[in-house]
């Protein structure tokens, strides 16, 4: 029996052969906007649907995925198949949609030529009909279709019919951690094709480095004549042309406006000369070495899916560029050609990336894989010839990348001669197959810090095959994946960019990912959050590990995309105290320095006194320079020089003053005043007095400071788990280490009390349930009559089987104190390895602020480095803590208890305590949720420790510091 179309091994049937993408001065009609449309539990049900009289039909726009317009529901899945796995098969049970679109043609609609529908992505397998015959099939979700009309098409009442599957043979090669949805969600048009119209163009633009001259030549089916006004080419299709020109470059987008003329059309089009190739083992464009300081994007929008506005695809564009990133892998699938044209226009390295993968067909290790099985191999190859087709006159593609997580096997193999064979001037690059027998690049994902250090020595280990691993060990290295950006993170960016500019063969990565995939809905109450795997009834899914980007659903920075930009800044600046210089250096790949401007500020305790401009020369890649700073001013307080980078004029992608990168360096550290001596306390029949405090009599706890009632501080060892520390294996993470050793709910042991005449002395023993092992810890209270100080000290008692997650004391404070200023790092959050963007200053946030909204509620908001903050109610009265010399500070209206137990922001409700911590430090953030965890240096050990702050209170007449 032959099996349906969509569930055969084919790519389709009746499309055409796949061309450029391109526009020009023939007629086209768009045919988005509202289709009718009906969703039926089965193909059966379908026909029966279809079959009945006076079918019922809903709305439905186009572009759109169903499932986000009340049709089904989404499914997050990252490797598993929510299917049964018996390829090429589908359930019975397969949800279709029938859309219908009922339009007439523009009055100045041609009759000669053809007409084409163009579908540009249709998720899974769809079926097209024009007023009743049928014009094709096809699968490739994020590829374009086209179908000829032939003699179906009317001057009116046209009645555009599309089938379209939500399973099919093209779903198990479409495995890609991302929601299953299911529609016509990119654009539909009509195209008109005039007689004698271009049916395709390739352009050929190499620039040679050493003549400075570009070589232009562009094949087209059929010819016609190409004009470049700017540089006064005319010539036509086939020849060549070669003259002096301006490369193109993702710092130095260069394009120029082209013109392909037929006497049927004009075809506009840009032209960015460029040359890329691997010399000496070097990943080279126009000549030189690039490093990509990349993030992996996925298509999403809160709202719309995969169905992405263009202004939508022009912001992450923006953002990109404001953020330093200069390279996009489009993971995993083409992305909509509107970006590649954005990418062209504002400056991307792009590798674009085939829509394939199998992923879970790694569950049974790798039977039965499509990559190399040669019943699929033309529908593998299709994928990528649609791909390259589409794409190939984009500058700013310099690889093509035959699929992601997809095993071996001969299909790549194919895959990759097709490429070669029909586009030689890009690269070819695939990571699942280390022995990189057909690509020209070694490409991995998540490897260590040490591993890829090997790999930058060209000493990693080796092959069996000797010849194969020659052959890799030429190669340049990039990282396609590593820093998972889920929730709060990713830590080790620092060392891993440390890496990658010391070696040449490293030539950078791509930061998993760009984007949470939280699909925006209400809970019961009508509270707005961001849905992931589960919240939609599913019973197989993989949680939240959909939103795992460096940016929230909604599209604002999270602090690992900040922590991103200050990591890959293009200009280091280090600032030299002691000679009053700083140094600059260019990081650029082919920019000179002239495009922006540097200035220099002097802050005492935080608020600049002095500044000025920077004279820096237009240094070229890879120069550097000593500066001299001004002479600095007499400083009362806590001095810092801050130097800064910034946009000297406007651009396309930001305007002047853009901040590009930044430097700061400690100045002078006046002594601190010493403390008036103390006082004694007083015993009272009910209480303790120590100076502005009073304690409880029987164990010394801290009742009120300053008036304000207070719960007393205590050590703290907890912290709600980061999904870096659940890991992907929660069996193997370090929050299963904390929680197995029961680090979550210590006991505070009290053991002593002593009062003399200056002090409070509370010794307690800090320990887990069931542990042989815990935590001395004494509290000294001391003050000198205005203000309080406590001093912790700590001593580990027996053998600590794990790191620590926090080490520090939790109090509470009023509620109403609820807005916070302090003196330290900000403004955002920042941990131990992840506080490149954390830079010194005064600053001025609500406790609401101090949050930052992780999908998956999580640890965060710590503020670090912090000399002192001020709690403040709305009249200006409150606390100031200080530390000696510095704490770690967060602030919330929830318990940590809370926090952990939380699964969206929505469970978490204010109470009247405002809960505080006061940290000496806390265990690192690392990325083990998918990669490396914490890096020796920033894991958290019980050793002897000691920390003081002391509190003072404010009053309203005090006024804002």
């Amino acid at each position: 029996m032959t099996a349906p179309y969509y569930e055969d091994f084919a790519p389709g049937a009746g499309a055409l052969t796949p061309r450029a993408a391109f526009g020009s001065d023939a007629d086209r009609l768009s045919l988005n906007g509202d289709w009718q449309f009906r969703l039926s539990p089965s193909v059966a049900a379908a026909d029966a649907a279809e079959a009945a009289p006076n079918p019922s039909w809903d709305v439905l726009p186009v572009p759109a995925h169903w499932a986000l317009h009340g049709h089904g529901s989404p499914q997050y899945t990252n490797i598993r198949y929510p299917f049964p796995v018996d390829a090429p098969r589908v359930p019975t049970d397969n949800p279709t949609g029938d859309y219908r679109l009922t339009f007439d043609l523009p009055v100045s609609w041609p009759e000669d030529g053809a007409s084409l529908l163009r579908f540009e992505g249709v998720e899974s397998c769809y079926r097209v009909r024009l007023n009743g015959h049928e014009l094709g099939t096809a699968k490739g979700s994020r590829l374009p279709h086209e179908f000829d009309t032939g003699p179906h098409l009317l001057r009116h009442g046209n009645v555009l019919s599309v089938r379209v599957h939500q399973w099919s043979s093209g779903s198990y090669v479409e495995d890609q951690d991302m929601w299953w949805l299911a529609g016509i969600f990119r654009d539909v048009e009509l195209v008109h094709r005039p007689m004698g119209a271009v049916r395709d163009f390739f352009v050929h633009a190499g620039f040679d480095h050493v003549t400075g001259e570009g070589t232009l030549r562009v094949d087209a089916t059929p010819g016609g004549r190409i004009t470049v006004p700017e540089l006064g080419i005319d010539l036509a299709t086939g020849q060549s042309a070669t003259l002096p020109v301006e490369p193109w470059s993702a710092e130095v987008p260069r394009l120029y406006d082209a013109v392909l003329a037929t006497d049927a059309e004009r075809v506009p089009f840009r032209v960015g000369f460029r040359t890329v190739a691997v010399e000496d083992g070097v990943i080279k464009v126009n000549g030189n070495p690039i490093l990509l300081r990349g993030v992996n994007r996925h298509e999403f929008h809160p709202d719309h899916g995969r169905a992405l506005p263009y202004s939508t695809m022009r912001e992450d564009v923006l953002l990109m560029k404001q953020h330093n990133i200069n390279a996009v892998r489009a993971s995993h699938y083409p992305p909509h050609p509107d970006f590649l044209d954005l990418c062209d226009e504002f400056g991307l390295w792009v590798i674009d990336e085939a829509d394939l993968e199998t992923h879970g067909f790694g569950g049974d290790d790798w039977r039965g894989n499509p990559a190399d099985d040669p019943r699929w191999e033309e529908a593998l190859v299709d994928r990528a010839a649609r791909m390259v087709e589409r794409d190939k006159n984009h500058p700013s593609v310099i690889m093509w990348s035959l699929g992601n997580e997809s095993g071996t096997g001969r299909n790549l193999a194919a895959m990759s001669e097709w490429i070669r064979a029909r586009d030689p001037r890009r690269l070819i690059h695939y990571e699942g197959d280390w022995s990189c027998a057909y690509v020209d690049v070694y490409s991995r994902m998540y490897a260590s810090h040490e591993e890829v250090e090997l790999i930058g020595r060209r000493e990693e280990k080796p092959l069996d095959d000797p010849e194969l691993d020659a052959r890799r060990r030429a190669m340049p290295f990039i990282q396609c994946e590593y820093a998972h950006a889920m929730g709060n993170g990713p830590g080790g960016l620092t060392e891993y960019q440390r890496l990658f500019e010391t070696y040449e063969r490293l030539q950078g990565g791509f930061v998993w990912e760009w984007i949470d995939h939280g699909l925006r809905t209400q809970d019961a109450e009508g509270r707005e959050f961001f849905a992931y795997g589960g919240d939609f009834g599913e019973t197989l899914h993989d949680g939240n590990f959909c939103a795992d980007g460096l940016l929230f659903p909604d599209r604002s920075p999270s602090p690992g995309l900040l922590e991103y930009k200050k990591v890959i800044e293009p200009v280091g600046i280090e600032v030299d105290t002691a000679a009053v210089t700083v140094r600059i250096a260019n990081k650029y790949d082919v920019a000179d320095l002239s495009q922006l401007a540097f200035t220099w500020s002097y802050a005492v305790e935080g608020r600049p006194v002095a500044e000025g401009a920077l004279p820096v020369p237009p240094l070229r890649p890879g120069e550097s320079a000593e500066i001299p700073l001004p002479a600095a001013p007499e400083a009362s307080a806590e001095a810092w020089w801050t130097v800064r980078a910034v946009l000297a004029a406007d651009t396309p992608w930001a305007s002047a003053g853009h901040e590009v990168a930044w430097g700061q360096a400690l100045a002078a550290v006046p002594a601190r005043p010493q403390a008036r001596a103390s006082v004694s306390p007083v015993p009272g029949r009910s209480q303790i007095t120590l100076g502005p405090a009073t304690f409880d009599p029987v164990r010394g706890t801290l009742r009120t400071l300053h008036g304000f009632e207070v719960t007393a501080p205590r050590l703290d060892l907890w912290r709600a788990t980061t999904d870096n520390d659940r890991g992907p294996d929660e069996a193997q993470s370090v929050a299963t280490q904390w929680r197995r050793h029961a680090l979550d709910r210590v006991q505070h042991r009290h053991d002593s009390l002593t009062v003399d005449e200056t002090s409070v002395l509370v010794r307690t023993r800090v320990a887990p349930p069931a542990g042989f092992f815990g935590l001395y810890a004494d509290y000294r209270w001391t003050s000198d009559g205005t203000r309080l100080t406590l001093t912790v000290d700590i001593t580990p008692d027996g053998e600590w089987p794990c790191p620590l997650p926090r080490l520090g004391v939790r109090m509470g404070l009023p509620a109403r104190l609820a807005t916070v200023e302090w003196f330290g790092t900000g403004p955002g959050e920042s941990y131990a390895d992840t506080r490149r963007a954390a830079r010194v200053g005064r600053y001025v946030a609500t406790v609401d602020q101090l949050q930052t909204p992780y999908v998956f509620p999580q640890e965060n908001g710590s503020r670090g480095d912090v000399r002192w903050a001020d709690f403040r109610d709305a009249e200006g009265a409150g606390l100031r803590v200080e530390g000696d010399p510095v704490f770690a500070l967060t602030a919330r209206r929830w318990t940590t208890e809370q926090l952990e137990s939380a699964r969206h922001p929505t469970d978490l409700t204010p109470s009247d305590v405002l809960h505080v911590n006061l940290d000496l430090a806390q265990h690192g953030i690392g990325t083990a949720s998918c990669g490396p965890g914490v890096l020796a240096p920033y894991q958290l050990r019980a050793t002897p420790a000691s920390f003081t702050v002391t509190f003072a209170g404010l009053s309203p007449a005090a006024g804002q510091h």
